[in-house]
């Protein structure tokens, strides 16, 4: 899948998520993205985080980091 794809999809879910505050909303949208999105997308959407994550808004970026952090402890 297209990191433009991703990027589209993770915008999305962190809109969603947003009403729940800037505080609660990254850890939310990082907990969707390991319950709903298979691994290849998880990676794919990491390694774009980590090249800088162009067009992510900053929840969704937020979310990413947390992902790869919970991915680096495991």
């Amino acid at each position: 899948m297209s990191p433009d794809k991703l990027v589209r999809m993770a915008n999305q879910i962190a809109t969603f998520f947003s009403a729940q505050g800037e505080a609660t909303a990254p850890a939310m949208v990082a907990d969707h993205l390991m319950q709903f999105w298979e691994p290849r997308m998880r990676s794919a959407i990491m390694a774009h985080g980590a090249a800088g994550g162009a067009g992510l808004d900053p929840i969704a970026a937020e979310a990413v980091a947390l992902l790869r952090g919970k991915t680096e402890a495991s």
